[in-house]
């Protein structure tokens, strides 16, 4: 058997692959080992890579705060279902977009475009909220994101790339719109699909301002809100002790904190990362401009 000859082409792809794989490793890694690391020893950049000085202080002070519990919950409510009616708006708003024969298709479109760019503002926005009885519920956060322009632009190019024959056989067969869409085009989409959820998902994740403005509720809070809550107590305790020794012991626990907090509020995403990859990485040119 000829063995392939291996190429200066090949040996510097390789090369400048391991040097992105490391360059989005190490701050991994790194928030990672600060996390349970002495906070002295990050501080004076003795920890460059792996753990030194190891502690769990940082993430038994978030942990033993009842509200993460609440916290996550919520927040996994808000990305599912969220993440659901998201998909159930702008995909098929995206499909929809793609029909010439589509009354006022431009005016739409020209519409979303608009409201992309421009928005009503924030006083605004809140007394819409507040009238339509949304305000202090849970609904208002799942609602006022519920179509995004961006991925719509996406689902119609992707959409509107795809052979029309297919669309054609089923109507012949005697289809209509709604089972051509349900029936021919979506499950021929699992990549713009992945892509959407990944998409819907990490905003829905990460979100937190909406709820600082509409809810006053705890329990309805998200997690990102109770660890901005706990990271801004744990700040404002270090600054507001007087004794040195003990200000700079609650300096290294909130030095930790901040470290844990990262880990805690990412590690769910790359988690399920992993799973939708395949997809991402077969819809990573989707909405590109087509020849």
């Amino acid at each position: 058997m000829k063995r392939k000859r291996i190429s200066l082409f090949d040996v510097l792809t390789h090369m400048l692959g391991a040097v992105l794989l490391a360059m989005v490793l190490y701050p991994l890694i790194l928030i990672v080992s600060c996390s349970v690391s002495d906070p002295q020893l990050v501080a004076t950049g003795q920890v460059l890579l792996f753990p030194k000085g190891i502690t769990f202080d940082g993430y038994r002070q978030i942990l033993k705060n009842k509200d993460i519990l609440i916290g996550y919950g919520n927040t996994i409510f808000y990305t599912v279902v969220g993440t659901l009616i998201n998909l159930a708006v702008t995909v098929p708003a995206g499909y929809a977009l793609t029909k010439r024969t589509l009354p006022g298709g431009k005016i739409f479109m020209a519409f979303f475009m608009f409201i992309m760019y421009f928005s009503g503002g924030l006083i605004p926005s809140f007394l819409v909220v507040k009238g339509l009885g949304l305000y202090n519920t849970r609904w208002v956060l799942l609602i006022l994101g519920a179509y995004n322009t961006y991925n719509c632009i996406i689902c119609r190019t992707f959409f509107d790339a795809m052979p029309k024959e297919l669309e054609e056989a089923a109507v012949i067969d005697g289809c209509s719109v709604t089972g051509t869409f349900f029936q021919v085009v979506l499950p021929l989409s699992k990549a713009l699909m992945g892509v959407m959820v990944l998409y819907f998902a990490v905003g829905h994740w990460n979100a937190y301002f909406d709820a600082l403005i509409y809810i006053k509720d705890d329990g309805m809070q998200p997690l990102q809100v109770f660890l901005r809550r706990i990271l801004i107590l744990a700040q404002q305790q270090a600054n507001m002790e007087e004794a040195a020794e003990y200000a700079q012991s609650l300096a290294n626990l909130e030095a930790l904190i901040r470290y844990a907090v990262i880990v805690v509020s990412s590690l769910p995403l790359l988690i399920v990362y992993p799973f939708l990859q395949k997809y991402f990485d077969q819809g990573v040119m989707i909405g590109s401009v087509k020849g």
